[in-house]
């Protein structure tokens, strides 16, 4: 990957694993935005972003995604990078998942192409597959080791713990195979594939950091 034009990183992590943590980290390393599903979602229900509704905004001007990033993930600022946003949910769009992974693709693509730029999760290894400049990364960790961040971060007892971890493999996991025709546990996706046992989230965003050469 080469630093100096621009890039994209995809950040694809198991639940526990502290893969949207290392995103973040690194958007502000890097001076890049980040995104995840809170703020695609975002972009989808506020601008009532559907995958007809791209075509038409992309038919009336050339640059209508840049506006409605600058509006709502300001660079760089750690409090708009964060899980817990300001964002106000204006509009609530009723249609099919097909729909939905059709205009998540479109503005995932429009994303990478507006510049540099962090995603976690979103499919984005297989969306951005070809994109000239990327570094796709798979975060793991082990069973137990995920079992108590989830339990850390979600304040819930082990078994609750299990069932949230269990529950969300399945569904990410299902999606994948749905819209890919593949599987998110296929190292054959990633160019780097990281196990966060026994590391820190900020030790394994300057391993990302240290591999690509910065």
């Amino acid at each position: 990957m080469n630093l100096k034009e621009p890039f994209v990183i995809t950040i694809s992590r198991e639940i526990g694993s502290g893969g949207r943590t290392i995103g973040r980290i690194l958007s502000q390393k890097l001076h890049t935005f980040y995104f995840d599903k809170d703020l695609i979602h975002s972009l989808e229900e506020r601008f009532n972003l559907t995958a007809s509704g791209i075509e038409k905004l992309k038919a009336q001007k050339k640059n209508w995604l840049s506006e409605f990033i600058q509006y709502v993930t300001p660079m760089p600022s750690a409090k708009t990078l964060g899980v817990d946003s300001h964002f106000t949910h204006e509009f609530r769009i009723d249609v099919t998942p097909d729909d939905i992974y059709k205009a998540e693709t479109e503005i995932l693509r429009e994303l990478a192409r507006e510049g540099s730029c962090i995603i976690a999760g979103r499919s984005g290894f297989h969306i951005l597959k070809d994109h000239p400049n990327h570094l796709h990364v798979f975060i793991t960790a082990s069973l137990e080791n995920r079992i108590a961040r989830v339990m850390n971060k979600q304040c819930l007892n082990r078994d609750q713990a299990i069932k949230l971890i269990e529950g969300i493999d399945k569904a990410r996991e299902n999606y994948i195979q749905r819209y890919t025709g593949t599987s998110r546990y296929d190292a054959r996706h990633y160019d780097l594939v990281i196990s966060a046992d026994g590391h820190s989230e900020e030790e394994i965003a300057d391993l990302i950091l240290s591999y690509i050469g910065y």
